[in-house]
């Protein structure tokens, strides 16, 4: 359904603290996602950490990530590309299958 679920049987115990950990954080949407997941199990959840912190200003989670290195990345809407940047062949990085 499009929807982040644990896998292989995996559990949360409750009451037990929990940590997000990602390897970048840009959106902070799966972030999101797997603490409704830790809140479904009843456990706590203590934070979100991450390797590369891409995430703008106005990232619900924004206050609370801890990371390795905050990078700020410039993004364009399709119809906005400079130029030179449509020139290179776009690649699609990241887990999600999105359109």
């Amino acid at each position: 359904d499009e929807k982040l679920v644990l896998r292989r049987d995996f559990k949360i115990k409750e009451k037990s603290n929990v940590l997000i950990v990602e390897d970048v954080i840009t959106t902070g949407k799966s972030a999101l996602e797997c603490s409704s997941i830790v809140k479904t199990f009843k456990a706590n959840l203590v934070g979100y950490a991450c390797i590369i912190d891409r995430s703008k200003d106005d990232n619900l989670i924004k206050s609370q990530i801890v990371s390795q290195i905050k990078l700020n990345i410039k993004t364009f809407s399709k119809d906005a590309i400079p130029e030179d940047l449509k020139k290179i062949r776009p690649i699609k990085p990241g887990s999600r299958r999105t359109i």
